[in-house]
């Protein structure tokens, strides 16, 4: 999850997770372990423009080139990353295409830094799509249209060789967990350690490493007891580890993620309907199962839906 509490959190929050994580991205760790990035995707040549929803697109509205452009920081698989020729891939690089070919004009992914992009949607970019988290306070300065809905779950190695129990984050106080830095999850164990040394058990070993491959890699190689990540992030390392490893657990605290809009953006409606035409044609469940997320597709593209944070 990208936002607070998600992935990116604010620097002075990530500051402030540096004095209670110990940054480890040690080779030892590494070592016994792999997870590689899969790069199969969703083949978008078979969608076709839709006179009725591209008509809801004003003229102009793209700008003089017509061109699509949608802002995604391309460094978090499976939803964005790049692949070996610097191409921008995963689920949410295939959705912009896939809207780009409902709608009948070229979509263009533009890798930025994170937390830059909802600066310039509406200037340099048309859209942003970057597993943004959609929140009250992101809403008060752009529009968002949800897609999918994401929260954070545990990985294991397969058949849970150490029967961890999830179900209370207190069963993980004494054990070893990998995180992301700066994710929301880094965030939460900390909270749990420290509810481990105020119950006087012993705290959790968190490790975090710059790169979820990297956190994978040191589950698959009996470093870790678990890793903690988001759902998607979660179900995606059963696919890039062959099923070595798998989820155990509920998905917990699920919230919508969306597409950024300028507010009011005359874009709105067209990418809206498109969305939708995209759930109800079974396209996104596609994309997502081609990920290995399917079950993070939403049915309904709502526009700026209640949330709790």
């Amino acid at each position: 999850m990208r936002t607070t509490p998600t992935r990116a959190i604010a620097a002075i929050a990530a500051i402030g997770l540096a004095a209670g994580l110990s940054a480890c991205t040690n080779a030892n760790d590494l070592a016994t372990g792999s997870a590689k990035a899969k790069t199969r995707g969703y083949d978008v040549s078979s969608i076709t423009k839709q006179d009725d929803i591209a008509a809801l697109l004003p003229a102009g509205a793209l700008g003089a080139d017509g061109r699509l452009d949608i802002g995604a920081a391309t460094d978090y698989a499976p939803a964005e990353f790049l692949d070996a020729d610097g191409k921008p891939i995963g689920y949410d690089a295939d959705l912009a295409q896939a809207l780009g070919k409902v709608l009948g004009v070229d979509a263009t992914m533009h890798s930025a830094s994170f937390d830059s992009i909802i600066a310039k949607v509406g200037t340099e970019y048309d859209a942003g799509i970057s597993s943004f988290s959609i929140t009250n306070e992101r809403m008060q300065n752009v529009d968002m249209i949800q897609y999918v809905q994401v929260g954070s779950q545990f990985n294991v190695v397969k058949g849970n060789p150490k029967g961890l129990d999830v179900s209370d984050h207190l069963n993980l106080c004494g054990k070893v967990v990998g995180v992301q830095t700066g994710t929301a999850q880094a965030d939460a164990l900390e909270a749990d350690s420290q509810a481990c040394a105020a119950a006087g058990q012993d705290a959790i070993d968190i490790r975090s490493y710059d790169k979820q491959a990297e956190t994978t890699s040191a589950l698959v190689g009996n470093t870790l007891d678990a890793t903690y990540s988001d759902s998607t992030v979660a179900g995606y390392a059963v696919e890039t580890t062959d099923g070595a490893v798998e989820t155990i657990g509920e998905v917990e605290n699920a919230a919508p993620q969306g597409v950024v809009l300028q507010k009011n953006s005359q874009t709105c409606a067209a990418i809206q309907a498109a969305l939708q035409y995209l759930m109800d044609e079974g396209i996104l469940a596609d994309i997502l199962e081609s990920w290995g997320v399917e079950d993070a597709a939403l049915s309904s593209a709502t526009l700026n839906p209640a949330v709790s944070e």
